[in-house]
């Protein structure tokens, strides 16, 4: 099954014996092999081993079981799924010198050579400028609490119009 990745960690994601799961988590699929192939991951699943057992999995999202991710959280890292829908506030003493309070909502994570949270704001300056860039580095967003559902940011000016 060739596979699209969403981590910074494959290798260490597709080692034989780790398992992945369905988002509901009805289903697990141990990994018995894992190699790369002009930049694309193969998996052979234990519960997979022919062609048709892997035709059927097409589509499906797997994702590391929760009890892993909450490692995850432990080392500062986190799912772009557990991201999106965290409100976005301006952390105390900030740079700009403003009062701490919700900017918006983070609406997406764009993963390149610099991951950035799209935020869609709350009150946009106007309608070219209804969402923000903000490179997810942590001088910039210092706190990130999902389970309390919010993470906070420390913009320099400019960086999100109609605040400075």
């Amino acid at each position: 099954m060739t596979v699209q990745v969403f981590t910074d960690e494959p290798y260490e994601r597709f080692e034989p014996g780790n398992v992945l799961c369905t988002a509901d988590g009805t289903r697990e699929f141990v990994i018995e092999n894992a190699r790369t192939f002009k930049n694309r991951w193969i998996l052979l699943f234990e519960e997979s081993q022919n062609r048709n057992d892997a035709e059927a999995l097409n589509g499906i999202e797997l994702y590391v079981p929760a009890e892993d991710a909450q490692e995850l959280a432990a080392e500062n890292a986190w799912y772009i799924k557990d991201l999106v829908g965290l409100q976005a506030r301006l952390c105390e003493e900030n740079q700009l010198g403003l009062p701490s309070r919700t900017i918006g909502k983070v609406v997406d994570v764009l993963d390149g050579a610099q991951s950035l949270l799209k935020i869609r704001l709350n009150n946009p300056i106007d309608d070219d400028n209804k969402t923000a860039l903000v490179p997810f580095v942590e001088a910039l967003v210092p706190e990130v609490n999902v389970n309390e559902g919010y993470l906070t940011i420390d913009p320099p000016g400019g960086l999100i119009p109609g605040l400075s």
